[in-house]
């Protein structure tokens, strides 16, 4: 990735690359453990009794999380474009998700109050998405222009692959069901953890905290932050000044303007639907940890793949091709989870209440490669097309402003969906726990198409080259 332009960024080794690459490869098991495939499903289907309880209650914690981080993130976004470094927001807030992560142990089966769970669960969010906002905002400091459509769907690749790892090492050796007693891998689960009372998927939160600090050291002893500012002093006043100059020139810039709102509905639907699609699973297919493991692998696999290939028509066609498929893609397979239960496939029944058919599971299975496919090159093209909306010069400002801004609706999604979740739920509507579990994740598909509505004001031009 050499630098070739005159106005391009200091040339920074491969290293240091590699170093701020794997920070994805650090994060992810926080999204494919926790969020999605393992603690999520366990925390709805074991901890919370009642399933329908149990997703409207994680709606609520990852909700008011993503609140937090829409409140206080341009205000932090805008001090720090000020001040300068961005590593020391990563060190603070990453302390923050780690000591989230490590509460997680205390999630026991059955607990009568789940508050010291809800609490954990919105620290390791606004812990692990600051971190990761500031991580972002390094990213066109380190190659020039024409090669960050590649960084981006190589690192996005890359995380994936950790995912899988993770996810791999916590069935093959740590969970099992308390039913048998035995990993994916038929093993006992290593030391001496009882699936009697989920500590192989209680352990998802510790191990998770434990690789994101190990892999993360890299990327603060390689990867090259900018300079201090010649005064920090006054850097608060300054950065929200500069904050509201930019955002009151938004509305003028119709193409950068429609591509921020509409990333951050599109956004928010697709990390609703990996945060819910295990609880989904869980409690209306009465899918194990174990089966919802494999569909995380299956995902892993698909997302590192569709990063790579979304990357390839990038540069071909450009970014805006690539997310438009991509939620067309993602709203069809919102429409076949919800159509499927483990009696019925596209709302058609194929088998009786025992639910001898293993249709619905293959469905499912497939709509969640494709999920996984899809949603790597929407995030990794993402990237691309917001670098097409600025100048060289606002290249820098234009990643803060689109990683913080894109958590100003983090919450509406998971307050939509328990919120949606709790009305179908409710006595009044005489539904049962798994029609209501169905039908509280239609806001997903809502705000899929809310971004897809936007996109056609969004510009897309070719690279320099």
């Amino acid at each position: 990735m050499a630098v070739m332009a005159a106005d391009a960024p200091a040339p920074v080794s491969k290293r240091g690359i590699w170093g701020w690459m794997l920070f994805d490869w650090a994060q992810q098991p926080f999204h494919t453990l926790i969020i999605t495939f393992v603690f999520a499903p366990y925390f709805a289907s074991a901890v919370v009794s009642d399933p329908a309880r149990g997703q409207e209650l994680w709606g609520y914690a990852t909700g008011i999380g993503g609140f937090f981080i829409a409140v206080l993130a341009p205000v932090l976004g805008a001090i720090a474009d000020a001040s300068g470094p961005r590593k020391p927001w990563i060190f603070v807030f990453s302390i923050v998700g780690a000591v989230g992560l490590f509460m997680l142990w205390y999630a026991v089966p059955g607990m009568p109050d789940t508050t010291i769970v809800l609490i954990a669960i919105a620290l390791a969010l606004i812990g692990m998405e600051f971190a990761a906002t500031f991580n972002n905002a390094m990213m066109p400091d380190l190659v020039p222009r024409s090669e960050l459509g590649r960084l981006s769907g190589s690192a996005w690749g890359l995380g994936y692959i950790g995912g899988l790892i993770s996810l791999v090492l916590v069935l093959g050796l740590l969970s099992a069901p308390p039913e048998t007693g035995r990993t994916l891998f038929g093993l006992a689960p290593l030391f001496g953890l009882d699936p009697a009372t989920h500590e192989g998927d209680r352990i998802s939160g510790p191990l998770s905290a434990v690789w994101y600090i190990v892999f993360i050291l890299p990327m603060f002893l390689w990867t090259p932050d900018v300079t201090r500012r010649p005064s920090a002093r006054g850097a608060v006043a300054r950065g929200l000044s500069e904050l509201w100059q930019t955002v009151r020139s938004l509305p003028r810039q119709r193409s950068y303007f429609s591509f921020l709102i509409s990333s951050m509905f599109y956004r928010d639907a697709l990390a609703a639907l990996y945060s819910f699609a295990g609880i989904y699973a869980a409690g209306v297919l009465g899918w194990t940890i174990i089966q919802i493991g494999v569909f995380g692998i299956l995902a892993n696999v698909t997302g590192a793949l569709g990063a790579w290939i979304g990357g390839i028509v990038d540069q071909r066609r450009g970014p805006k091709t690539v997310i438009t498929w991509s939620i067309i893609l993602l709203s069809i397979c919102c429409l076949v989870v919800i159509s499927t239960t483990n009696t019925e496939v596209l709302f058609v029944t194929v088998a009786g209440d025992g639910g001898s058919s293993s249709l619905p599971n293959i469905v499912f299975y497939v709509a969640g490669a494709l999920m996984g496919a899809v949603g790597g090159a929407i995030q990794a093209a993402s990237r691309t097309l917001l670098v097409d909306q600025v100048p060289r010069e606002k290249v820098t400002e234009a990643f803060g402003l689109y990683a913080l801004s894109g958590k100003a609706t983090a919450f509406l999604a998971p307050l939509g969906i328990a919120i949606a979740t709790g009305f179908f739920a409710s006595e009044a509507m005489g539904l049962s726990s798994q029609d209501a579990q169905r039908l509280g994740v239609t806001p997903i598909i809502v705000l899929f198409l809310i971004g897809l509505v936007l996109l056609p004001w969004v510009k897309s031009r070719p690279y320099a080259r």
